[in-house]
């Protein structure tokens, strides 16, 4: 949970600083769609992960499905960023 946390913390700050820096918005046009996918996929994936971590220190019934839509997440994150 913490690792996708942070990374979702730094590819939003990342998109806010470029936001901040529009003489430069040329040369990171080609990064703004390659940037976004990653921030999608990385907050789910953080919200997921928060969400079963939660449902696990509660113990509550349905962390197994929190579980399983982690696993799922974290599935879809390999798929998409696996060199091929």
């Amino acid at each position: 949970m913490g690792s996708t946390v942070s990374l979702a913390i730094g590819l939003l700050g990342t998109w806010i600083v470029i936001l901040f820096l529009p003489q430069d918005a040329d040369r990171f046009a080609p990064e703004h769609g390659a940037l976004l996918q990653a921030i999608a996929i990385f907050v789910a994936l953080a919200a997921a992960s928060a969400f079963s971590f939660y449902g696990d220190l509660r113990s509550r019934a349905w962390r197994l499905g929190a579980h399983a839509v982690s696993l799922m997440l974290l599935m879809t994150t390999i798929w998409v960023y696996w060199p091929t």
